[in-house]
């Protein structure tokens, strides 16, 4: 079992805008559907919002600072589209664009590979008025972004990704209504997600003629339905269905021009597709470079006609997120999600890595295309010691584990080629406010402190080793008082 990484590996850590710049009415920036949608009762826990976050706008230099005493060899982020060009159409903001700049630029003198990604789920808030995801025009105004981004940033940035999680976007912001914008239509998270499909495939192709030279591929989030009883043909089609929604709708067409099969027939009484126009799955067909995979929890699924909860909180158990008023599963009337055997997580979600690994190997030989892990980690109840220590010895054993899980799908074959730890700091967890912490490094929110968790020292010393070291070792290296930035 090999427990090195092989050589050009990225090890890093990853953001997104919404969840730490802060800073939403300055520097040109326009509204995003996420600070319409935080401000209505009742969405958010805590009814917080991401007015200033981690304040990540005005400390990005000693962000960056920190970045580099981790040793992380590269950093995703997001752009916020509304801070580049406000109102998603028309007039770019020089602002916005130059602080995008001045934060790549320190990240490559650095020696910190930065990764972009267009789009972490904050439209603009106008183009949210115009019919957002559910209009084509939007794709349009996607592809202009898209490529003046790689106009200013191209010389850079090697590594592109259009768009974080387009099941997120879709399906919890428009069929189950607990993300931005808020909508609660089957139909219309069907149709969003095309055309967040329809939208990369354009996208990537104008980057492509802009600069061939970039490498561009798409974020999907891993979800691993199992049937509860695999010897239930029912269940099998239950794990099936979801596994087509979670999964092979947002990779397949850009591998063979298709959706899964049983996609139609299942979403029937749902749709007629008449979203899906002539040619579109072909344009998507062969448009993508790499895949990034989200990978947190896997989950167990099953048939059940008379449909109730199978777990108190078997909302959270289904799709990670926030309950909203109806199912992120379009066609899921008859599909029950079941509590998984384990440990859970604050998050509600299993631990199981070793499906990281089927997932990985499972990519590889559907796509046999580069994969980067460009989120994994874990939620825990986080307990500020005496000393300010953060002993999360919980994260640390998770990123451990998930780490060899990369290491266990590399031996067997699959090209991967970095891993990005969830998430570099505590930061606005979408619906759950600040109610969730996910970060490597504590923030203060009050304070905007940042220290240094016990698993960031053990992160920065796997960083070192390029490998799995011992849990103790983020132990042995923690200081105390911890480092703070």
């Amino acid at each position: 079992m090999t427990s090195t990484f092989p050589a050009g590996f990225l090890l890093g850590s990853a953001t997104a805008a919404y969840q730490i710049e802060g800073a939403v009415a300055e520097g040109g920036r326009g509204a995003s559907i996420w600070d319409t949608f935080t401000r209505t009762p009742g969405t958010i826990t805590g009814g917080d919002t991401g007015d200033v976050a981690c304040d990540h706008y005005h400390r990005w230099e000693s962000d960056v600072e920190m970045m580099v005493e981790l040793g992380l060899e590269a950093y995703r982020f997001s752009i916020a589209w509304p801070r580049v060009q406000p109102a998603g159409t028309g007039a770019f903001n020089p602002e916005g664009i130059a602080f995008y700049r001045r934060l790549v630029e320190r990240l490559v003198e650095r020696g910190i590979t930065p990764m972009v990604t267009l789009y972490h789920w904050d439209l603009p808030q106008a183009l949210e008025d115009s019919g957002g995801w559910l209009s084509r025009d939007t794709i349009d105004a996607f592809v202009v972004y898209a490529t003046r981004m790689v106009e200013e940033l191209g010389d850079l940035v090697t590594h592109w990704a259009t768009f974080n999680e387009p099941w997120v976007s879709s399906f919890v912001g428009y069929a189950t209504g607990s993300h931005a914008p808020g909508r609660v239509d089957d139909e219309e998270g069907l149709t969003a997600a095309h055309h967040l499909l329809l939208s990369h495939a354009r996208a990537y192709r104008a980057i492509k003629e802009t600069r061939p030279d970039l490498q561009v591929g798409i974020v999907n989030n891993s979800h691993t339905p199992r049937p509860w009883d695999p010897s239930n043909p029912a269940d099998r089609a239950a794990s099936a269905h979801i596994d087509a929604l979670a999964n092979g709708m947002f990779h397949q067409p850009f591998l063979d021009g298709t959706y899964p099969e049983v996609l139609r027939p299942n979403t029937a009484h749902l749709t007629d597709w008449s979203f899906v126009h002539d040619g579109d799955l072909e344009e998507m067909r062969g448009a993508v470079d790499w895949f990034g995979l989200n990978y947190y929890a896997s989950h167990v699924v099953r048939h059940n006609p008379a449909k109730g909860a199978a777990t108190s909180d078997v909302a959270t158990l289904a799709d990670g997120h926030k309950a909203g008023s109806s199912s992120p599963w379009p066609g899921d009337e008859e599909i029950e999600f079941m509590r998984p055997p384990g440990e859970l997580t604050a998050m509600g979600w299993n631990i199981d890595p070793g499906a990281l690994t089927a997932q990985l190997l499972r990519l590889q030989r559907e796509a046999g295309l580069p994969i980067y892990v460009t989120e994994n980690g874990s939620a825990w109840d986080d307990q500020v010691d005496g000393d300010g220590r953060i002993r999360d010895r919980d994260r640390t054993r998770y990123l451990r584990a998930h780490l060899q899980a990369v290491l266990d799908a590399i031996d067997e074959g699959a090209d991967v080629r970095g891993y990005m730890a969830w998430s570099l700091m505590d930061n606005f967890e979408w619906a759950q406010g600040y109610a969730k912490r996910f970060g490597i490094v504590h923030v203060d929110y009050d304070t905007q402190v940042r220290t240094w968790k016990d698993t960031a020292y053990w992160y920065r010393e796997a960083i070192r080793a390029r490998g799995i070291v011992p849990l103790e070792a983020g132990e042995a290296a923690a200081e105390t008082p911890p480092r703070t930035f």
